[in-house]
């Protein structure tokens, strides 16, 4: 969504609605490619005091991600709210709390997918107690156990299990 900064200033109306629903073009993130199962809905306000831009809005959308331990997708839901402020005015470039527009055309839309994009979790689970894959035949041990023998012991403890009774090493 394209938002003309020239607007707010030379209008008396210093406050614009924003109630916007897209498709979400597929984003890509650490190596994978995340797209939404269902279309973004940005809505809220856009107010200028002076020459700052304040953008108040929800966003809403559920997108297709991949467990972190089995691989699975899953879909995990967004409902975040942000605050931003705007300006292109070159005295207030080096303000920290203000994004810096050069020229007169601000795409929020680039603003809500890196909003979305820093609100996903960094380890990624369909369930909080994911089983994940067994690292030796690679089957889901969330859809059952395998027959795989899981008794590896660090060759640097092996004696020490032996102290326990146990001798398979």
């Amino acid at each position: 969504m394209i938002i003309q900064l020239s607007d707010f200033n030379s209008s008396r109306n210093r406050k614009k609605e924003i109630n916007v629903t897209y498709d979400l073009k597929p984003l890509y993130f650490d190596g994978e490619k995340i797209e939404a199962v269902e279309a973004l809905t940005v809505v809220g306000n856009i107010t200028s005091i002076g020459d700052v831009l304040t953008l108040r809005a929800s966003i809403k959308t559920k997108l297709d991600l991949k467990c972190s331990r089995c691989l699975e997708a899953f879909i995990y839901p967004i409902d975040i709210e942000i605050e931003e402020r705007f300006t292109n005015n070159n005295e207030l470039q080096n303000d920290e709390e203000i994004i810096f527009v050069d020229g007169n055309i601000l795409d929020i839309t680039e603003i809500v997918e890196n909003v979305i994009i820093s609100t996903l979790p960094i380890k990624r689970l369909c369930t909080d107690n994911c089983r994940g894959l067994c690292y030796q035949c690679g089957k889901n041990l969330n859809e059952g156990s395998c027959n795989c023998n899981t008794n590896d012991v660090d060759l640097r403890l092996a004696k020490l299990q032996e102290l326990f009774g146990n001798k398979e090493v």
